[in-house]
């Protein structure tokens, strides 16, 4: 089966057919790799003109003539047009070719092959025709199974980037995302041969051709257009670009592009804008490199495609998370838009991605040195704060978005980093509001909200303050706030008395109580930590 959907010279020769002739290769003989698309039976001398290209020509030679200037002329007419090979039958016209043929063919480049036995025309076609079929249908499932890997993928919590890779794995090339007005979306290379470049590079190179030229695609590129928002079921919302950087591309890849294409489509259909296109483009290349489908020595290529050129010093991971009923209303393009507005003044390159589905937005920064870790995360908070108030991304009665800093460090860090981050935002949903929280100072809680689907968590809540859970939901006053307090001063009682507006003699009477539901001592630090614990671990059961 050949890859541009035929079979080749060699192969039709080997079908049983065809053998059944004594087949004898009389010229080029180094050519029977051409693909045969069709084949023809004929015996007129204009046969030429009733031709495509990529036939192989069946004759009994009536047609050929019989002056050696007709049969020169009749070989050369079936080269310009491009045929295949030509097969001709011995017997009724010849019992072996002419020098003259032989020669022509030689000259043409034409494959050449004389028959020694009589062979049904009709049974050759057939047979012939049948195996075309079936290398169609193998390259159809070709395609079929790279759309299988790009559903996969996409299902597996990959996006628009995994996508790509998969797709030029499988050509051999680049594949480049672009709007309709040919602005980079997202750029993959395959992952091994001479197509493995940057692909920004590649892609600058081809949008200097462009520009020289006046219109029309990269020679030999593959353009696949991914339909949807816009106006008109005709619209174009983006367009896949196939160069032929190590080779052409072949119909199957094509067809493979297509395929591909029908998914972006449904993944793009909610990317109203090119900017949240690209936003959720960077979300998809953060996710996919928190959870390890980048190598960090890939990351910079690829985050250098998408503008982010950091400096040699470390990056901060930050991930902002808003509230589950936040998640899916908004605009979050805006959000992006915005939040990048806010950081501009900050003067350190930021990559921001959003995932809308999650309710969750990555990103790396580059410091130029680790001591600049607070003061950027105190602008970052502030930044993604206004931008999610600007992009209306914040319900009256929800709580406030998290947002948790990472540990600073390279690229092979970032993706832990940027992990460790984004479960240290979800885990930190219903702490006491803050600008940002700090990873490193939340491992406890990630643990706990780690175990919180183990039945034993939840039993060893309800030993350490159950009973205060249940004179809360029937006395007053609530007990529970004032240990939290208590336990967040350390048991400095001024303190917490201050905090809580109360007396001293009031707030001892309150821990006296507290420390008799639960017969235990507050100043015994064994207690102090289990209930620590408990308190920060009821944020996690029911």
């Amino acid at each position: 089966m050949d890859s541009q959907g035929g079979i080749t010279v060699r192969r039709a020769l080997e079908l049983p057919g065809l053998r059944a002739g004594l087949p004898e290769v009389v010229a080029c003989e180094d050519r029977l790799d051409r693909t045969v698309r069709w084949v023809h039976a004929g015996e007129v001398p204009y046969i030429a003109s009733l031709l495509k290209g990529g036939e192989l020509l069946l004759t009994t030679g009536l047609g050929l003539g019989s002056r050696p200037a007709e049969q020169r002329v009749f070989v050369r007419r079936l080269a310009e047009r491009g045929i295949a090979a030509l097969v001709v039958e011995l017997g009724s016209r010849f019992d072996r070719l002419p020098a003259t043929i032989v020669e022509a063919a030689r000259a043409a480049g034409l494959p050449l092959v004389q028959l020694h036995r009589e062979v049904p025309f009709v049974s050759v076609t057939e047979e012939v025709h049948t195996e075309i079929v079936n290398g169609h249908y193998a390259l159809l499932r070709q395609a079929e199974e790279v759309h299988r890997r790009c559903t996969e993928a996409l299902l597996d919590g990959g996006g628009v980037p995994q996508v790509l890779r998969i797709l030029a794995d499988f050509a051999g090339n680049p594949v480049f995302l672009e709007t309709a007005e040919g602005r980079l979306l997202y750029a993959a290379a395959p992952g091994t041969g001479p197509a493995a470049a940057d692909p920004l590079q590649i892609w600058e190179g081809l949008r200097g051709q462009r520009a020289a030229r006046a219109a029309g695609p990269p020679a030999g590129a593959v353009l696949v257009d991914v339909p949807g928002g816009g106006h008109g079921t005709g619209a174009v919302r983006a367009r896949l670009v196939l160069p032929a950087v190590s080779a052409p591309p072949l119909p199957v890849h094509r067809l493979a592009a297509e395929r591909a294409a029908d998914i972006l489509a449904v993944v793009l259909m909610q990317a109203r804008q090119e900017d949240e296109l690209a936003a959720r483009g960077r979300g998809d290349f953060l996710t996919d490199l928190a959870e390890g489908r980048i190598l960090a020595e890939d990351a910079p290529a690829q985050a250098k495609v998408l503008g982010f050129k950091p400096g040699e010093g470390p990056l901060l991971p930050v991930v902002m998370r808003l509230a589950p009923e936040s998640a899916p209303a908004g605009n979050w393009a805006l959000l992006a838009r915005a939040v990048l507005e806010e950081l501009s003044s900050v003067g350190v390159p930021v990559l921001l991605g959003v995932r809308p589905v999650e309710g969750r937005v990555p990103l790396l920064l580059g410091l130029r040195t680790e001591s600049e870790r607070t003061a950027v995360a105190d602008r970052v908070a502030t930044a993604l704060r206004a931008g999610v108030e600007r992009a209306g991304l914040e319900r009256p009665g929800t709580q406030p978005p998290v947002v948790v800093v990472g540990v600073a460090g390279g690229w092979a860090a970032a993706s832990a980093g940027l992990r460790h981050a984004a479960e240290t935002a979800t885990a930190a949903q219903g702490l006491p509001d803050r600008a940002w929280y700090d990873a490193r100072r939340l491992d406890i809680d990630l643990l706990l909200w780690r175990l919180r689907e183990h039945s034993d968590l939840a039993a060893f809540v309800d030993r350490a303050i159950g009973p205060l859970r249940a004179h809360d939901r029937t006395a007053r006053p609530a007990l529970l706030p004032t240990l939290e307090v208590y336990l967040a001063h350390a048991g400095r009682k001024a303190e917490t008395a201050r905090e809580l507006h109360l007396n001293r003699q009031t707030l001892y009477n309150r821990l006296a109580r507290i420390a008799e539901l639960l017969g235990t001592d507050l100043d015994d630090p064994q207690t102090v930590l289990a209930l620590s614990l408990a308190l920060r671990a009821r944020r996690h059961t029911l």
